[in-house]
């Protein structure tokens, strides 16, 4: 799988080129990234389970002569980013006034550090409450219009899961109504990143199976919802990503649920969701990542994403048959598609991709069903679809690949949220040509 590999560190360093520094025993080269901004950095990393890593990157920073904003490292934020956690982190940044902010955890403490970033640097002149900037492009509106500049941040990744080190999205929740609202903005995407793929060694297994799954979701969301006008090369880079993310994460996922010091497949669903991350910056998730919004008191992004993607993917597969073709034949090439996909077309086509997707997740032990998960309980159909006819989510609903617009939620989006509850793909209604 040496060729894999190499295609998907490719993909990547063409990408990101110096600005991002991934592979295994990376972690020494932190110091000298982050002594390029200055000589007092603020770090926000969880101090307890992952001591190891914490101890690694101050190691780093000394030796490149950077010290430690405040003289202590910040408390990471709690799993979803609660609000509460940008607004500790956000203090901080104020107080220590830092040359560089160092995120050090997975995508919740990433996600936060980002609001915090343009909270401490915009709330005075134009608000510090983070419901102002859920949207897009408003925090680099407002850097504009002010003519402040973020403090640079530098992401530094732990865990093989939403790609948010790479990425111009901050996904935020509000605990109390247990709903996750997201910011999409250039300016708020890190300037350096880096990735240690051997300290996902330490992550817990569900840990990782949300994180294959989101790396898939990342790949075929963006994919599927690429329009049909999309330009070539941009097609072509969604179909190359997708391709190496999704054999990485179908042939090695498995592996490393099975023996979790797998190092090979440990890097392999690392690249995956790097690959993942770089999706989402190609194009937008659609249907599964915006109900996922709604479950983040239920279960994990990556695993809500990879729960609803076969059922949505049924909804769509007359729009997207290429797209379903593709990543279907490396689920048939790995054993989980029995049929010959390329003789099928339109609902058929998709049942069969669902089924295969479906016998993928049980394979490394993911939900299938929202009934399949803990608390799980039937008000949540309504928040869901209450959810996705909010405006600050409608730009879910435009990147579907067969868009919808609020007034048809009820009519369609229902039956696949139901279908979901029950397993029972039958109940997925198609819209009309």
């Amino acid at each position: 799988m040496s060729d894999l590999f190499s295609k998907s560190r490719d993909l990547l360093s063409q990408w990101k080129g110096k600005n991002y520094v991934f592979g295994r025993g990376v972690m020494p080269e932190l110091g000298k990234m982050a002594a390029g901004f200055g000589k007092k950095a603020l770090v926000v990393c969880n101090t307890t389970y992952m001591k190891p890593v914490a101890d690694a990157v101050v190691d780093s920073l000394n030796k490149a002569g950077v010290s430690l904003a405040g003289g202590v490292i910040v408390p990471d934020a709690g799993p979803n980013a609660p609000r509460v956690d940008v607004y500790r982190i956000e203090t901080y940044v104020l107080h220590h006034k830092p040359d560089v902010i160092i995120a050090v955890g997975g995508g919740s403490t990433i996600d936060a550090c980002k609001a915090a970033n343009f909270l401490a640097t915009l709330g005075k002149d134009v608000s510090p409450e983070i419901d102002h900037w859920f949207g897009t492009g408003i925090v680099s509106e407002a850097l504009k219009k002010t003519g402040a500049k973020l403090c640079p941040l530098i992401a530094v990744q732990t865990s093989a899961s939403s790609g948010a080190h790479l990425t111009k999205y901050s996904n935020i929740t509000d605990p109390v109504i247990g709903q996750k609202k997201l910011v999409v903005d250039d300016g708020i995407t890190p300037l350096c990143a880096l990735f240690d793929y051997d300290v996902t060694a330490s992550m817990p297994i569900p840990v990782t199976i949300d994180g294959a799954l989101d790396s898939i979701a990342h790949c075929f969301e963006v994919f599927s919802g690429l329009p049909a006008n999309a330009p070539k090369e941009k097609y072509d880079l969604a179909a190359a990503l997708t391709e190496a993310a999704v054999e990485l994460t179908v042939r090695y996922a498995p592996r490393v649920i099975k023996d979790p010091k797998d190092m090979e497949a440990r890097e392999a669903i690392g690249m995956s969701t790097d690959l993942g991350g770089y999706a989402i910056m190609v194009g937008g998730t659609h249907g599964p990542h915006m109900t996922s919004f709604s479950l983040v008191d239920l279960t994990g992004h990556g695993t809500a994403c990879g729960l609803m993607n076969p059922y949505y993917a049924v909804f769509f597969a007359p729009a997207i048959e290429k797209q379903i073709r593709l990543v279907g034949n490396i689920l048939k090439k790995y054993g989980y598609i029995s049929e010959n996909i390329d003789s099928l077309s339109g609902k058929d086509l998709g049942l069969a991709f669902a089924r295969g997707m479906t016998a993928f997740s049980k394979a490394i032990g993911a939900p299938v069903t929202l009934k399949d998960l803990p608390k799980w309980n039937d008000s949540y159909v309504d928040k869901i679809l209450t959810a996705a006819k909010d405006p600050q989510l409608e730009m879910k609903l435009k990147n579907m690949p067969i868009p919808m617009n609020a007034s048809v939620v009820d009519e369609y989006m229902g039956p696949i949220i139901r279908a979901a509850v029950s397993g029972d793909f039958s109940l997925i209604k198609l819209m009309a040509s």
